[in-house]
């Protein structure tokens, strides 16, 4: 076998260089960076690849495509992570057989180690290939002030593609590679993991918890309009009524008389669950409500709905809050839909802010595909989730909050009774 290099500015053009003197048929051997992209200086690449003598193509018999129908480098590596695309396929289908084929009980040790041996190097083959893939990775990588390595590529994409916010995966890539540990970075999956444990940690949530002897609860769901704050209370109205380890009472006050479906609708709910109900026109009818469902361990609020830039039906709300004689203190929570982008989740969340948010919620998770816009407004306003809604049936489609949750469909999407 002859042993050969070549360099390039970027990998993509030292491969495409080993393409077109040695064909198809070489063995990629090694990649290095040999010399790094500084002030005055361009970055240089090599590649080490091995081919039999006997196979290597004349210089005579080699065809040079016309120039006028060559493409730019960075287009034509783009066919070469298409060849390698297909092989990740083959292997695919390799380790299918393999599997398959797992030792039983009866098959002879030796035949045993023989396909241990050849699974572990059809894994090795395997991420082998995903590097290369992302050789090109230089070619695109965001101008952070520290190289992103091919193996963080993977990650990088699946987190930019959730819609989160561009400066806020930049900072936290930038963490990762000054803290992470050299050792984990052998490989996509080890970094992978690595990134969800840290992004996990970066998720403030609000914790269920049961009111104390001789205490109430006062929850009151603030949001825009058509978040599904109504279908939320009956929910939680369910689960304190019935799917705790205690049997609590509950009762629901509604703000929402602009609506008149959506009173209807919650005194339907009260009906089905013998709930206590109380409706409020005025500020000044909050109080007494909130007094005439003392005996309650919960008491929910269903706030009317509004555009985030409506200040007057914002300002009602408030005028509520702040008519409160009683000893009660309400928790207020604001339900945001999952399926808006992160600039109006922040702006929604900017303009109900002066009612004094404790924790947030998230509803029509099964109408998303990308959760970055949640993780980036938690991770702007650090206020806490307490609940995420995923569908439209009440009880069952109420999740309590959970970093594990949130990371999970952030990075491998969300799967209806796969992700608790």
């Amino acid at each position: 076998m002859k042993i050969l290099t070549f360099s390039g500015s970027t990998p993509a053009e030292a491969l495409k260089k080993a393409q077109l003197e040695v064909g198809e048929d070489a063995m990629l051997i090694e990649t290095r960076e040999i010399q790094k992209k500084s002030l005055g200086k361009t970055a240089l690449y090599e590649i080490v690849v091995g081919v039999e003598e006997n196979a290597m193509p004349r210089s005579s018999q080699r065809q040079q495509e016309p120039l006028t129908k060559q493409r730019p480098l960075a287009q034509k590596s783009n066919d070469v992570l298409y060849n390698i695309s297909e092989a990740a396929k083959q292997i695919s289908k390799i380790a299918e057989v393999t599997e398959e084929d797992r030792p039983s009980k009866h098959t002879p040790v030796a035949q045993s180690e023989d396909l241990k041996k050849i699974k572990d190097e059809i894994e090795k083959l395997g991420d082998k290939v995903k590097l290369i893939q992302n050789m090109f990775w230089n070619e695109k990588s965001p101008k952070t002030s520290l190289p992103i390595p091919p193996e963080f590529a993977e990650i990088y994409r699946l987190a930019q593609q959730s819609g989160m916010n561009q400066e806020h995966l930049d900072e936290i890539m930038q963490l990762t590679l000054e803290h992470m540990p050299s050792k984990m970075r052998e490989n996509s999956e080890t970094v992978k993991r690595y990134f969800q444990t840290l992004l996990r940690k970066m998720i403030p949530v609000r914790l269920e918890s049961a009111p104390k002897m001789g205490t109430k609860k006062v929850v009151m769901l603030v949001g825009p309009t058509g978040v599904g704050k109504t279908t939320s209370i009956a929910k939680l109205a369910a689960r304190y009524s019935y799917f705790l380890e205690k049997k609590y009472k509950v009762g629901l006050v509604v703000l929402d008389t602009y609506r008149i479906g959506a009173v209807e609708q919650l005194m339907q709910y009260a009906r089905m669950m013998k709930l206590g109900i109380e409706t409020v026109v005025d500020p000044p009818e909050f109080s007494t409500a909130l007094n005439s469902l003392q005996y309650s361990d919960y008491i929910l609020i269903d706030t009317m709905g509004s555009s985030p830039y409506d200040k007057g039906k914002i300002e009602k709300i408030y005028e509520c809050l702040r008519s409160n004689t009683t000893d009660y203190s309400v928790d207020v929570i604001l339900v945001l839909p999952s399926s808006i982008k992160y600039e109006d989740l922040k702006s929604t969340y900017e303009n109900f802010a002066p009612l004094g948010i404790d924790t947030m919620m998230f509803t029509k998770l099964d109408e998303t595909r990308g959760f970055g816009n949640i993780f980036s407004l938690v991770y702007e306003t650090k206020v806490p989730i307490s609940y995420f809604s995923i569908g439209q049936e009440v009880p069952e489609d109420l999740v309590v909050s959970s970093s594990d949750f949130l990371i999970d469909c952030l990075l491998n999407g969300f799967r209806k009774g796969e992700n608790l």
